[in-house]
């Protein structure tokens, strides 16, 4: 990276990320590297590792697992998940409101791409999406 007017980007010790093309991102990954105080975290979801991410969100088989995913996501990346059926009724997984936290440095493509790949995991197997509806329960602790 070059120098900015306000200094030195800091580059993390671990590979991150390449840029989005100009105006085609509102990631603020700039921001993000400019500030030596913030979580760069979620900078380690390489277009590689987006993918392999992708693929296992694409494999999950039961609720547990795909809990566990968004927890690993947290923890790894400071990314939380949510899942939850929409206002309206739920018919379809289409009917469920699925979207990732936003912050700095998550790119917008990734945004779309994870609730897309969790849709396509519920398509495949509808007992997760009625667990999901399970724990969404008028009378579920939430």
């Amino acid at each position: 990276m070059q120098a900015t007017d306000t200094g030195a980007m800091t580059m993390p010790p671990f590979p991150i990320r390449k840029e989005c093309p100009p105006g085609a991102c509102d990631c603020d990954r700039e921001l993000l590297l400019d500030d030596p105080q913030a979580d760069l975290r979620i900078l380690r979801l390489t277009k590689e590792e987006e993918k392999r991410l992708l693929e296992r969100i694409e494999a999950i088989a039961t609720y547990s697992e795909l809990m566990r995913v968004g927890q690993r996501l947290q923890e790894q990346l400071g990314v939380s998940i949510r899942i939850a059926p929409g206002p309206n009724e739920v018919r379809t997984v289409r009917g469920f409101q699925i979207e990732l936290s936003q912050r700095p440095g998550l790119c917008r493509k990734t945004r779309q791409a994870v609730p897309a790949a969790v849709r396509r995991c519920l398509e495949r197997h509808p007992e997760i999406a009625f667990a999901i509806l399970n724990a969404h329960d008028l009378f579920a602790e939430q």
